[in-house]
């Protein structure tokens, strides 16, 4: 049973991440995927090097730089801005679920990569899966009405596909290797590292016009607070009840993303949200064994 105060850190960190998909979307338009990004990744960096230096902690950068950049590249840089560029075209509440695909292609890749046992539940579980991501899809192509719509449409759900897959190919590499690194120094190390990424891009995308207020405020929460912050809060939340409990924020973003998103961009629930969604949280918690079959987890495949 977790305790109140893990249940309230668990609901903020949900509120974190799935606030982040709407401060993404609002700002985008103004600062474009690469510098939105490179912002992004600074301010959680220099947040999270604040507080290294408060706990006095030292990265291990010699024996870890490699790893750093491989996590920080495939886990931070890339998926933000694949998420990023998506967020151009489509609704952030659908962006917010199709994070959630990340531990189902953990799952998945998982057993090609580790060889380890495909169960009934991790089989119908990625099914469900994309059927929702199929339904999702499905709906908006065919919203668009111009064949350059359909393109588009088509490039931004690639992206979002591809960002937890991405997620996903880090979670295996991190169960595979055999040196561990903290937490927190893997979090500041990648997060340096992806910044370090990101920036030297900037200049070959760089924002069109000066954003007003607004938008650099939503940048600034965007870095420190659903990046930075929420890092922190998500390590306490694993010292406190494990990592299997704590990955169920996973279920949690999709519904604070979608109300943050109409709160804050007025964006209207579309019929296949409201049931490829489902499709894509029933199928995540079979994935990973949150629900289970009757008769337990049977292999098909080892």
């Amino acid at each position: 049973m977790i305790d109140a105060a893990s249940a309230s850190r668990l609901l903020t960190l949900g509120a974190l991440w799935g606030g982040s998909f709407a401060l993404v979307a609002m700002a985008v338009p103004y600062l474009g995927p690469v510098a939105l990004i490179a912002l992004r990744l600074g301010l959680a960096a220099l947040f999270l090097a604040l507080v290294a230096v408060v706990l006095r902690r030292q990265l291990n950068t010699r024996r870890d730089a490699g790893h750093f950049l491989l996590v920080g590249t495939l886990n931070s840089a890339l998926p933000f801005l694949l998420f990023a560029y998506a967020a151009l075209t489509l609704p952030a509440s659908l962006l917010a679920l199709f994070n959630a695909l990340a531990p189902a292609f953990t799952a998945g890749l998982a057993a090609l990569w580790l060889r380890t046992p495909i169960a009934r539940s991790v089989a119908l579980g990625l099914m469900l899966g994309f059927a929702g991501v199929a339904i999702l899809s499905a709906e908006a192509i065919l919203e668009s009405r111009v064949v350059g719509d359909v393109t588009r449409i088509a490039s931004a759900l690639a992206a979002a596909l591809v960002a937890p897959f991405l997620y996903g190919v880090v979670g295996v590499y991190l169960k595979a290797r055999t040196i561990r690194t903290d937490a927190f120094d893997n979090a500041l190390g990648a997060m340096i590292a992806a910044s370090l990424v990101a920036a030297p891009l900037v200049p070959l995308s760089p924002p069109t016009a000066f954003p007003p207020p607004a938008i650099w405020l939503a940048a600034g929460a965007l870095g420190v607070l659903c990046t930075g912050a929420a890092y922190l809060l998500n390590f306490r939340l694993i010292a406190d009840i494990g990592p299997t409990r704590a990955m169920t924020v996973t279920y949690l973003i999709p519904l604070f993303g979608a109300l943050w998103a109409v709160l804050l961009l007025d964006e209207r629930i579309r019929p296949g949200l409201l049931l490829g969604g489902p499709l894509i949280l029933a199928g995540t918690a079979l994935a990973t064994d949150l629900l289970r079959l009757p008769g337990g987890r049977p292999p098909l495949v080892r």
